[in-house]
């Protein structure tokens, strides 16, 4: 990179490489290797729904993980249009299109399951599927194997992970620091109790240890994720026994044990629906949930300390009204972008996104993203990040289509521009890629852009365009002096 003139009350400019083609009066990125790009980005999108199930799929016994070993997204279901068996089903995303390509559905557990859960336990390269089941009022659990030359999967026999009264409201996570699986529950043999288990996969078997109660009081609504940052499990759910609150508690395992913290409240008021999954970029727990003393659907922001967890204040992610819906969460580690997967009540139900970008103890969300027109339940669980195309997928019971098992890609927004600190000025020449570009730097006059308004500040978006408004992140663009000169400030 070479600078052009060395008079610093002269406005400045930079000479580099352009990587990409660049187009005049656009702002641009500086790389790691010196060269410059132009500023782009991509709104969230998603593809086309594809019907996994032609059957009745209720929607609290969806479920799903990625196979990180053979890049396949496993769904785990009740099938109506069975008896209500538990069955799975392997499928293949296709990034270029954001299609999803599904093998045969496999049945598991020839009764009616409840409550599915699925993780994907990376030590073993295997996947657990945990339910409940009505037929003998037991939890049970099978390990499967995916064979991904014909995206189907094969199980082991079923092992109990409670037996003697019914579980319900079950959620797992994989703990990858003790490679272990562990499930949580309302325990209705013991009053209802929120209870988890840890349990230790081998072959196509699980053995799991004892239980322990991590709520004594009614639970509902359970959504445990991992925190791979402190190696610890939080559990998110709604507390009966404390006024319907929102509150979530640290597990910590050892060996084949698991002991917690004390609860802690996230929202004073009846929360319903809650799902939380972990951002490793903020290394923060986000938890999405239906506020109803607000009437909104809101999301918050948790922090790990020890066996302890604080939170942030709550951002509402939809405004409409709140009425228990079920929700999924993801987050996406290519952009760094959280998910929340919802049916939007203030609007017939209709099946939305929403994408969000975590910051301190604080999240600010884009504009929802309708996936499908009719009225739609997300699968309770959390929305499978493919690592492997960069894409996620959403697992929901179609509504408007006769309740049908359906799963649509999600593609999140993305952009080139990651800090104030790596957007350097404005092109001032069109040129390709490869060749030498001039680029206006901070104190120049860049006369490449149009319909400016004079003596307004202008900021860089996200896309590459400018607007009068920050975007995230904020990085300020300059001033106008006329309608088509601006004063970068870069």
């Amino acid at each position: 990179m070479r600078i052009v003139g060395n008079n610093p009350q002269l406005s400045r400019q930079t000479q580099a490489t352009a990587s990409g083609a660049i187009t005049g009066g656009k702002p641009v990125i500086v790389n790691t290797d010196g060269t410059v790009t132009e500023i782009a980005g991509s709104a969230t999108s998603v593809g086309t729904s594809v019907v996994f199930e032609t059957g009745v799929t209720e929607a609290l016994g969806i479920a799903a993980t990625f196979d990180s070993n053979s890049n396949r997204i496993v769904i785990a279901y009740q099938d109506g249009g069975n008896s209500n068996y538990g069955t799975a089903i392997v499928g293949t995303i296709d990034s270029s299109d954001n299609s999803i390509s599904f093998g045969t559905a496999v049945v598991y557990h020839s009764a009616n399951s409840n409550y599915n859960t699925a993780s994907f336990d990376s030590n073993s390269n295997k996947v657990v599927i945990a339910f409940t089941a009505p037929a003998d009022g037991t939890g049970k659990s099978y390990v499967g194997t995916v064979d991904p030359s014909d995206n189907s999967i094969s199980f082991g026999s079923a092992v109990n992970f409670q037996a003697g009264a019914r579980a319900s409201h079950v959620s797992s996570a994989f703990d990858s620091n003790s490679n272990k699986v562990a499930i949580f529950y309302e325990d209705n043999g013991n009053s209802n109790y929120g209870t988890g288990i840890v349990g230790t996969v081998s072959g196509t078997s699980i053995s799991y240890g004892s239980e322990a109660v991590f709520e004594s009081a009614q639970v509902s609504a359970i959504s445990a994720t991992f925190d791979s940052s402190n190696n610890k499990v939080v559990i998110a759910y709604r507390d009966h026994g404390n006024s319907n609150y929102g509150t979530a508690v640290i597990g910590t395992i050892s060996s084949t044990s698991i002991s917690f913290g004390t609860p802690v409240v996230f929202e004073s008021a009846t929360t319903t629906g809650c799902s939380a999954t972990f951002d490793t970029n903020s290394n923060k727990v986000f938890i999405a949930y239906d506020d109803h003393g607000a009437t909104t659907q809101n999301a918050i922001i948790g922090t790990v300390s020890g066996t302890s967890i604080s939170f942030g204040t709550a951002v509402a992610y939809e405004t409409g009204v709140s009425t228990g819906n079920v929700l999924a969460t993801g987050f996406d580690s290519s952009t760094n972008k959280v998910v929340v997967g919802y049916g939007d009540a203030g609007d017939s139900n209709k099946g939305k996104i929403s994408v969000g970008s975590i910051s301190g103890t604080s999240v600010s969300f884009e504009t929802p993203v309708e996936f499908d027109a009719g009225a739609t339940v997300p699968g309770y669980c959390e929305i499978p990040f493919d690592s492997s195309t960069n894409r996620l997928l959403l697992p929901y019971k179609d509504n408007n289509n006769s309740q049908y098992g359906t799963g649509i890609v999600i593609q999140t927004s993305a952009t080139n521009l990651t800090s104030s600190e790596n957007f350097i000025g404005f092109a001032e020449d069109t040129v390709a890629t490869g060749q030498p570009v001039t680029i206006n730097t901070k104190g120049a006059i860049d006369e490449n852009q149009s319909s400016l308004t004079p003596a307004q500040q202008y900021f860089v978006q996200t896309d590459g365009t400018l607007g009068t408004s920050a975007d995230d992140p904020s990085v300020v663009a300059g001033t106008a002096v006329t309608a088509t000169k601006l004063i970068v400030k870069g």
